[in-house]
């Protein structure tokens, strides 16, 4: 990004990765926990996406890490004290500046404290603030597992979830409620503070390949490697929708419901169920095998020689159209060694055939199974004009989701 004079060099990798978080102002406040190095690199994460962070810590957590290093992580001095700045008041006060309040890492001791409205600490101090003046808190545990398991902790956490905040982790191992993942910290903090256009509406996707049984040790199955879907699946539910992806992959999300998969049979019954819950849109990312065959319920000996019989599969999207007419679809359409007229061509034939809303085309002879980056082209059911996006497929599941946010639109403005 253009550098700015005066500008700390930290504020160089803004927007990088994304703009997720860009105008957004994030309090790190940071607690006597061990788990407190891992502040630095989460610190930067929410710039690259766009974020202005600030620092607050406890006088312990000044025994683990260094206020110069949050001040490198974060570009801004870091506030070790409530000075005559009132910072608490400047930052969560009803006229603050701060969008979220993250206490990362938590330890028992600062939970207690939050749960009975002490703030002898600068971080609980900007806590009782926060959550006096009805901001955004979210805490991130961390502790030995006999610690998290005292009854006063869970009974602390229980009765500050019904405040209204939320808790990230902790993930359990070694004896220790270990501070969440980066990735998951940041995902949870886009989820409470970021764009939210899909809050409240249910997205259904499929993704990845499906695999057919020859015999209880061969399958048969295509290149796709799900990296679209689950992409997908995450910049939904970073927009506040509740998600559930049909797989055989494994994204690991806590917030998103995954479903296992294998057989395009078994992805199809997912579905349909699925969507007699209620679901807003169908999003059909996964390369669904055209056909299948008896499975063999031994394994065939290679010596035996292979002669395999085929049946086609049934159509998933034809049935859920049948089934649950009223449901928004996006489809996609894979081709190989067509030119781009052609390509287009075809996908807007299968749009038009399938009763699709949308429907993302690309050649996949050129790239995009099992890489980071596609092209891809948006085709839609009205007159708007086709839309081509290059690029990671994170940016791609962005821009799909901006125009899915329209299609919601318009239906809810019908």
């Amino acid at each position: 990004m253009p550098q700015t004079p005066n500008e700390h060099p930290t504020l160089w990798i803004k927007s990088t990765r994304s703009d997720s978080l860009k105008g957004k102002t994030i309090v790190l406040a940071v607690t006597g926990s061990i788990a407190a190095v891992r502040t630095v690199e989460l610190a930067r994460e929410f710039i690259r996406r766009g974020a202005d962070v600030y620092a607050v810590m406890s006088e312990s957590a000044g025994w683990i890490i260094n206020p110069m290093a949050l001040q490198y992580a974060t570009g801004n001095e870091v506030i070790t004290a409530i000075t005559g700045n009132v910072e608490h008041v400047e930052f969560f006060g009803n006229l603050g500046r701060a969008d979220l309040l993250l206490i990362a890492p938590a330890t028992a001791n600062t939970i207690g404290k939050i749960a009975a409205g002490i703030d002898d600490t600068p971080v609980t101090t900007f806590a009782t603030t926060a959550i006096g003046a009805g901001k955004p808190v979210m805490i991130v545990p961390a502790m030995h597992e006999d610690m998290y398991d005292h009854p006063a902790v869970g009974e602390n956490i229980e009765k500050m979830k019904s405040w209204g905040i939320r808790f990230i982790g902790p993930k359990i191992e070694e004896g220790i409620a270990k501070i969440a993942g980066n990735d998951e910290i940041v995902l949870e903090v886009e989820r409470e503070i970021g764009k939210r256009t899909l809050c409240g509406k249910k997205i259904l996707i499929t993704s990845g390949s499906t695999a057919e049984s020859i015999d209880p040790i061969r399958i048969l199955t295509n290149r796709a490697s799900g990296k679209t879907g689950n992409e997908l699946a995450l910049e939904a539910y970073r927009r506040g929708a509740d998600v559930t992806i049909v797989h055989r992959n494994r994204l690991g999300v806590t917030g998103i419901n995954e479903i296992y998969a294998e057989t395009a049979d078994q992805m199809t019954d997912a579905v349909l169920y699925e969507l007699g819950e209620g679901h807003d849109v169908l999003i059909s990312a996964a390369a669904i095998a055209d056909y299948t065959l008896d499975a063999s319920e031994q394994k065939i000996k290679s010596d035996e020689g292979l002669e395999l019989k085929f049946r086609p599969t049934r159509k998933l999207i034809k049935e859920a159209k049948e089934a649950h007419p009223r449901t928004k679809i996006v489809g996609f359409k894979a081709e190989a060694g067509v030119d781009t007229e052609e390509l287009l061509k075809r996908a807007r034939k299968t749009l038009e055939t399938s009763g699709l809303d949308m429907i993302v085309a690309n050649e996949v002879s050129k790239g995009g199974i099992g890489t980071d980056n596609n092209n891809v082209t948006i085709l839609y059911s009205g007159k708007k004009e086709d839309l081509n996006i290059e690029g990671p497929k994170s940016l791609i599941a962005s821009v799909l989701m901006d125009e899915i946010t329209s299609l919601l639109t318009a239906k809810d403005d019908e």
